[in-house]
């Protein structure tokens, strides 16, 4: 079993519950942790061997391009994509955080994490 991460994914998106959030979006990272089997490509160093992470980043880009209400329904999405697209993955696991979130305070960001398994 091997692991590929995708770690801080930046996509400008327009995800959130206030009419603001989808008229000026903001700044978005994603983690995205997948578990597969990398045993045959580590032996034959082909990419059709494993998990490419360009599909796996297309995934990303194209869930995050879908307005949500909230980050839940962004991973859910991201995560249900993953595994039915790619049937290598055994356990995917992805976080989706908002830069600078509009809630009143100086807060970095706020984020959502879920996981799933086949």
């Amino acid at each position: 079993m091997g692991t590929i991460k995708l770690n801080r994914v930046k996509v400008y998106a327009y995800h959130g519950c206030l009419i603001e959030e989808g008229q000026i979006g903001s700044d978005y990272l994603v983690d995205l942790k997948i578990k597969a089997d990398l045993t045959k490509p580590a032996v034959t160093d082909n990419l059709s061997d494993t998990v490419d992470y360009v599909h796996l980043n297309k995934i990303i880009k194209e869930e995050m391009a879908q307005r949500s209400k909230l980050l839940e329904q962004v991973c859910e999405r991201i995560l249900n994509r993953s595994l039915s697209e790619i049937l290598e993955i055994t356990k995917a696991k992805v976080t989706v955080r908002k830069i600078n979130p509009p809630i009143g305070g100086d807060v970095a960001s706020v984020g959502v994490t879920m996981t799933k398994k086949r």
